[in-house]
This record gives C-alpha cells, sequence and structure tokens, in this order.
C-alpha cells in the first residue's frame, strides 16, 4: 500500500520545486529564457498579461523549461488549503481530509490538519500515508529521476487545443526507460506563457505486486510569476483493496520569493504534523 501512495505522489502531487519540462529545447548560453528578464520580480506575470504572442511548440517548451529553473531557484516558500478525498468503491468507504500546506524551500513539507470527515480506515491507510509519502519525497528530493525531461522522456508534437479556454500545444511523453514514477501519456503548455497546463497519462511501471495499473490527469494553475498543481484526479486498480480513487485540490496559494524572504521581519509559513 505505501508503494502506491507514494507512486501517486511521484505523479501527481509533486512539489512545485520539483516541476521541470524538457530541455532539449534549452539554449544553456543564455541566462534567461525568451520572454522572463533577469530580476525575477520584474518579470511579466504571466497569469494576467493578454498581449504576448503565440510562440512555437518548441519556444513553448524552451520557456516554460526556463520559467521551471527560474522557479526552483526562486521559490521560498508558500502556503495553500488542500482537500484531499479518496474512496474504496468496493467496500463503499471514502474520506475528505483539510489540510493546510507549508514548504519551505529547499526540503520542507509539512501539513496542518483543519477538517476530516469521513471512515477512519480511509484517513489512516490511504489519505495519512499519501500526505507522509508526500513528505517523504520532498525530503529525498529526488525528482530528477522523475522529472518530464528529455533525459527521461522522448516527445512528440501532437497539434494545438483548448483546455480551460486557454490555448495550448500538445505533446505525447513515452518514457526512455520503464522505471517506476514515470508515465505514458500527454502534457497540455500554454501557447503564450510556456506554462504547465496539464499532464494525464498511465505509469509505465508499477513498483508494487498490489498495484495493476494507475491513471492520473492534473490540472495547474499560474499564481503570479509561479506554477502549482490545482487538481489531481487518479484512479488505480488494486489486488488486495480493489479500485481507488483519489482527488486532490488546492486552493489560496501564498507564495514567497526569495527576494521576500530576505526582507526584514519576514515569518516563516507556521505547520504542523498532518497526523494531528
Amino acid at each position: 500500500m505505501r508503494w502506491f501512495l507514494s507512486l501517486l505522489l511521484l505523479l501527481a502531487a509533486s512539489s512545485a520545486m520539483a516541476q521541470t519540462l524538457p530541455s532539449f529545447a534549452f539554449d544553456a548560453s543564455r541566462t534567461t529564457p525568451p520572454g522572463l528578464t533577469s530580476d525575477w520580480t520584474r518579470a511579466p506575470n504571466f497569469a494576467t498579461t493578454t498581449t504576448l504572442p503565440r510562440m512555437a511548440p518548441e519556444l513553448a517548451l524552451q520557456v516554460y523549461h526556463g520559467r521551471s529553473v527560474i522557479q526552483s531557484r526562486e521559490l521560498a516558500a508558500y502556503s495553500a488549503i488542500s482537500v484531499i478525498h479518496a474512496e474504496l468503491p468496493e467496500t463503499d468507504q471514502q474520506g475528505e481530509f483539510e489540510v493546510e500546506r507549508h514548504f519551505s524551500a529547499p526540503r520542507t513539507l509539512e501539513f496542518t490538519p483543519v477538517h476530516y470527515r469521513g471512515d477512519g480506515f480511509v484517513k489512516a491507510n490511504v489519505i495519512t500515508r499519501l500526505l507522509q509519502s508526500e513528505v517523504d519525497h520532498v525530503q529525498k528530493d529526488d525528482g530528477e529521476l522523475t522529472a518530464i525531461s528529455n533525459k527521461n522522456y522522448k516527445f512528440s508534437y501532437k497539434g494545438t487545443a483548448k483546455v480551460h479556454d486557454r490555448l495550448v500545444h500538445v505533446f505525447h511523453l513515452k518514457p526512455r526507460v520503464k522505471r517506476p514514477g514515470l508515465f505514458k501519456g500527454r502534457i497540455f503548455i500554454d501557447a503564450y506563457s510556456g506554462s504547465l497546463v496539464r499532464a494525464e497519462g498511465q505509469v509505465v511501471k508499477s513498483p508494487s505486486f498490489f498495484v495493476k495499473k494507475l491513471e492520473f490527469a492534473q490540472d495547474y494553475t499560474d499564481v503570479g510569476n509561479f506554477t502549482f498543481p490545482e487538481h489531481m484526479h487518479s484512479e488505480a486498480k488494486a489486488r488486495v483493496i480493489g479500485r481507488t480513487i483519489v482527488d486532490i485540490s488546492h486552493r489560496d496559494y501564498q507564495p514567497v520569493a526569495m527576494a521576500q524572504a530576505a526582507e526584514p521581519g519576514h515569518a516563516s509559513p507556521s505547520s504542523a504534523s498532518p497526523n494531528e
């Protein structure tokens, strides 16, 4: 069961610090990618800018890669509200846990419980372990092994589409190796900002005998100059507990840039254990 939860987190609830996109179009000789300034605090706010030109697919990937690199360097902390809903249809059990999420760079992720309703079994054996697995993943900082990068995937362009009224470039992903945590599916990149809008697919290799299949879809949102997960839906087939459905929603992101964190009197986000 723990292996399944860890895998789910690697795919669908990884922190913003681990978000990287294909680097094959990234020019390492540039100090900043096209469309971004060297001063992050003066970079254009892609979430509100409406006059950006439409990018070619390769350029959109290049800009996203650059945004991810800058985000990894400049995101000092963030807080948010997360609601995790899990259900086991075959046993008619379910639960919903609302928590406050607190991240501090580089490897600290903690949760403050707000409210839980549902079956105790689901809380103890699904949701709490899910949260703990995400904490463990951030502490290990091994996102490179599962990153959406040219090192881990082959990409093929599939044209444009509309996702939440946003024009996106669609890329099909095929893992170069069958490693736990990698998936076969698609990513959707905003054609004007280079932001990741959605990722979806199916795990190519389960790390556990007990998990037969895992599919997921995750949407992202821009908050200022940062990009965060907004909603994830996943369905898994397990040999012991049967079908497992998990939905995770995030709201009220409060990001803190490194420049803000360095200001006198700035306080770090408070936190507590998900088990409280």
